[in-house]
């Protein structure tokens, strides 16, 4: 299991149905045994949010740091990483 830090369970317990149409998690245990099943990624900057969504095969060379922020699948924690959740 990953260890996903306080602030990455908090900020997805909070900012889930920007991904989901209902809550998926309603537990700080929940949420992470949650991102663990969806193998979540937490990324130090955009750089590694964009290689993220590579690995996971999506095509994003035309897209800009916006576009990324912006992305239903991209959580932006308030220290200024990113929890990126391809479910």
């Amino acid at each position: 299991m990953n260890d996903y830090d306080a602030m990455v369970i908090q900020t997805f317990l909070e900012k889930q149905l920007q991904l989901f149409p209902e809550i998926v998690a309603e537990t700080p245990e929940e949420a992470e045994e949650f991102l663990d099943i969806c193998m979540a990624s937490v990324c130090r900057n955009i750089k590694e949010v964009r290689e993220c969504f590579d690995e996971y095969g999506a095509d994003v060379s035309g897209m800009k740091k916006a576009d990324l922020e912006a992305a239903e699948e991209v959580f932006r924690l308030p220290d200024g990483r990113y929890l990126v959740v391809l479910a």
